[in-house]
């Protein structure tokens, strides 16, 4: 899944690309990806795209004060063209769930399609007419990179501290693979209950979620978009990397399997060796 660091340079290489065009088009493949009837898309034709930002894990195109604002879910992206093919996409259960046309001047040859791999579709697109409109951004918690932001305030709560960093409603931006990274990074259990960290943890962990994801920014911007998944993939410490030595002590990085996801950590580094059998045995690990 696409998180803030792939997200944030996504923006700000779309944000070089569109500022200044003519929406031409608003073509969508699947009748499941639009989340909003009012405004319809096509309220966007005829206005300029002046400008792009990103919420969390959400893209907001700015168009004249109206906002197409784009979730990418598990699966999706953003492919940019330059040379748009003239036929209109048409319905149907492809890749491809929607397409923006721009204009520069020249013709509506460029813009860029939403693509989603997989059968399970979670790629939604809406048009608001203030970004707030949209639950999920209005919902988000706060910006971990933001100025002023305090960590402290937000772990007095008896959960999972795992759990803790991808609710977007208490942390905007990070999701499974950063969670890991940073977790790894502070030398905490994944399952360690957020409440109960003590003041050492809790400065571990604030340190090291700005570090990772500072560190991930900046070296995913300038990338080129195609590079952007396979980059975050190469700079994983532990995500992703079950079965292989941890970088840190040299310890095999093992794994917790879910119903619907995963996790890796490190046992020497997080959980003073002890391994991390499933939810139920190993939720009193600290």
């Amino acid at each position: 899944m696409p998180e803030m660091p792939e997200v944030d340079a996504l923006v700000a290489d779309l944000r070089a690309r569109m500022v200044g065009a003519v929406v031409a088009g608003v073509e969508p493949a699947s009748f499941a990806v639009l989340k909003t009837f009012d405004p319809p898309p096509d309220a966007l034709l005829g206005l300029t795209v002046t400008g792009l930002h990103r919420h969390g894990k959400f893209i907001d195109i700015d168009v004249d004060g109206l906002h197409l604002v784009v979730h990418l879910a598990k699966a999706g992206w953003i492919r940019w063209s330059d040379d748009l093919a003239p036929k209109r996409v048409k319905m149907g259960p492809g890749p491809i769930a929607l397409r923006v046309r721009l204009d520069h001047g020249d013709g509506p040859t460029i813009g860029f399609d939403l693509t989603e791999a997989g059968t399970r579709k979670g790629l939604a697109v809406y048009v608001v007419r203030d970004p707030a409109d949209v639950p999920g951004i209005a919902a988000l918690g706060p910006d971990p990179l933001a100025d002023g932001f305090e960590l402290r305030p937000l772990l007095e709560r008896r959960m999972q501290v795992k759990r803790l960093l991808r609710d977007q409603k208490i942390l905007a931006g990070i999701g499974n693979a950063y969670s890991d990274e940073i977790l790894h990074a502070a030398k905490l259990s994944p399952f360690a209950i957020a409440e109960s960290l003590d003041d050492g943890e809790v400065t571990r962990l604030e340190a090291a979620i700005h570090d990772v994801l500072t560190q991930a920014l900046e070296e995913a911007h300038g990338k080129p978009p195609t590079e952007l998944k396979d980059d975050k993939r190469t700079r994983m410490r532990v995500h992703g990397r079950a079965g292989e030595a941890c970088p840190v002590c040299g310890d095999t990085v093992a794994e917790v399997v879910f119903a619907d996801s995963s996790l890796q950590y490190c046992p020497t580094c997080q959980t003073g060796g002890t391994p991390l059998k499933d939810r139920s045995t190993s939720k009193f690990v600290k």
